[in-house]
């Protein structure tokens, strides 16, 4: 099975034209964001125009739907305790769901948010009762998947345990759809040592995927600037910060890393490209290659 290197591409101009500057960089797949992710979203929906030229720009490109992931908005806090700010941020989950169900991908990921109460299980029963409304609302085969945090404050989702609570919480009848990712520099901003050796690198995918009851279903390829449990989430470049290339190697060596998509959340070099250029972003160009090497 290949890996299935992506990138979360400039939109400047639409999705498709995010579609066509990940092909050109040589990547398979890509994230992106079917709303401004600085706002709920939960009104936001998607034009029967805008689905159409996003997967004409997937069949121009051989890009599959089912690879594709869509990030959900950031103020998506599910875990809050306050009741207002959780039927709104419930509310935007679900409506994520629909548009990216209605573009066919395959799954959605989002950050829990924050336990504003400091019960780490209250708020993993919160965010598992927001996953199940939105999976409810809308039928399909888009999942819906839990990203682990870089442990800033009072945010869920830093530990596998905490992942696999929130997953516990959903009904049997939808555990199928849905599911989590890792990101390599939240998990060494939380305090994985993801850099000490291949062999321990292997024991912390162990111990999410015995906590959870399977593998992760994408990979966030960042290198952290913060450094081992600062709880930074601030990403570099491959080799550019404190995880350095050599994790990356031994990650992609994990058969895990396969058959899934594995996206960069890089700084982008043009992020105001023209519209209407479908150039790829010569970040993007020289971590294709970065990551080609390592396989």
């Amino acid at each position: 099975m290949p890996h299935i290197f992506g990138t979360h591409a400039v939109d400047n101009g639409g999705i498709h034209m995010a579609v066509r500057r990940a092909a050109n960089a040589g990547l398979r797949t890509l994230q992106l964001f079917t709303a401004i992710p600085r706002f709920y979203g939960d009104k936001a929906t998607i034009s029967p125009a805008r689905v159409q030229r996003f997967h004409a720009a997937l069949a121009e490109t051989g890009i599959r739907p089912e690879h594709v992931i869509v990030h959900a908005a950031y103020v998506l806090s599910v875990a809050t305790a306050e009741p207002d700010k959780w039927d709104r941020a419930a509310a935007g989950l679900a409506r994520e769901m629909e548009r990216s169900s209605t573009l066919g991908i395959g799954g959605v990921c989002f950050h829990p948010g924050s336990a504003s109460d400091g019960d780490p299980h209250a708020a993993a029963q919160r965010v598992g009762r927001a996953l199940t409304k939105a999976l409810r609302a809308t039928p399909g085969g888009t999942r819906l998947l839990v990203e682990n945090t870089a442990g800033a404050g009072r945010t869920l989702g830093r530990t596998a345990a905490e992942v696999g609570d929130i997953l516990a919480q959903v009904p049997p009848e939808l555990r199928a759809r849905a599911g989590y990712g890792l990101d390599t520099c939240h998990l060494f901003a939380s305090g994985y040592d993801i850099h000490a050796s291949p062999a321990r690198l292997r024991e912390i995918l162990d111990e999410f995927e015995t906590a959870i009851g399977e593998p992760p279903a994408f990979f966030h390829l960042n290198d952290s600037e913060g450094a081992l449990g600062s709880n930074r989430d601030r990403h570099m470049l491959l080799g550019a910060g404190q995880i350095g290339v050599e994790p990356f190697r031994w990650l992609l060596a994990d058969p895990r890393s396969r058959d899934i998509p594995l996206i960069l959340e890089t700084a982008q070099a043009n992020p105001d490209i023209a519209d209407d250029d479908p150039a790829a972003d010569p970040n993007d160009v020289s971590m294709a290659a970065l990551l080609h090497s390592l396989v």
